[in-house]
């Protein structure tokens, strides 16, 4: 299992669309740091500083994530821990060649 923190863009002066990219740019290094990739995520949880940005982050994300595994996903609106920060990206994950079914 791979379990990541919360991504997060490294330019704050983005949009929350380029923020997300930039999140979700980290997610896919750590992942391949770890033996894995996005069609191996089990889970995700998705941090927006404002819930009406829901729609430009999943622009963004529909783009980015693998329609044959998706995983399952939340999306909440939450205070972020710096102001300029718009969405937080946290996964969970199997290395590749792990199954993703549940044991029998």
């Amino acid at each position: 299992m791979i379990f990541t923190a919360g991504c997060i863009a490294d330019d704050e002066s983005l949009d929350v669309g380029g923020q997300t990219r930039q999140a979700l740019g980290d997610l896919d290094r750590y992942l391949s740091l770890c033996g894995s990739d996005k069609s191996h995520i089990l889970q995700v949880v998705i941090w927006l500083s404002d819930i009406r940005f829901r729609d430009a982050m999943n622009t963004v994300w529909l783009e980015w994530v693998d329609p044959k595994n998706l995983p399952a996903r939340a999306c909440v609106e939450a205070r972020m821990a710096t102001p300029g920060c718009l969405v937080e990206i946290m996964a969970i994950a199997v290395k590749s060649g792990a199954s993703k079914k549940a044991p029998a």
